[in-house]
């Protein structure tokens, strides 16, 4: 299912932010519609991560292809976005990084913290090695055998 969702308006600055929106059957692909991302939209990339923690659909994949410049204060949300997804037992994985924002992310000691990955397809592989891990850490049913002899 393929959405588009204007979110995020500022009259006075003229700022929209736009996403694209693609639901998985194990995740949800949000692709921001704007070249940077400034400070002040950071609450609303923010609150569109964390309404899919309410979903079925708990993974993000966050897709900054057209995203060529990011204020710091908006790196560290995402940062802080991306813990709250692993605290709820959900992932959260950032693909498509220009190379202007993976720099402005190492210059700010961001980039080691986030999980990115060079392709949405590689993002997809994590979240489902992630969802495959927790299924199994999670069982009830794995019983270690021990033989006795």
């Amino acid at each position: 299912m393929k959405l588009t969702c204007h979110l995020f308006t500022d009259v006075t600055n003229n700022y929209t932010m736009e996403f694209k929106i693609d639901t998985k059957e194990k995740f949800t692909t949000l692709t921001p519609q704007v070249t940077h991302i400034y400070d002040n939209m950071a609450a609303d990339l923010v609150a569109a991560c964390t309404n899919i923690l309410s979903t079925s659909v708990k993974n993000v994949i966050l897709n900054l292809q057209s995203v060529t410049g990011i204020d710091e204060q908006a790196a560290i949300a995402i940062t802080q976005t991306q813990q709250a997804f692993y605290d709820a037992n959900a992932s959260f994985v950032i693909c498509e990084l220009k190379p202007a924002v993976e720099d402005n992310l190492e210059q700010w000691e961001l980039l080691d913290i986030l999980n990115v990955t060079p392709t949405e397809s590689e993002a997809w592989d994590i979240v489902q090695m992630e969802e495959i891990e927790r299924e199994l850490l999670d069982s009830d049913d794995i019983e270690f055998a021990i033989e006795k002899e």
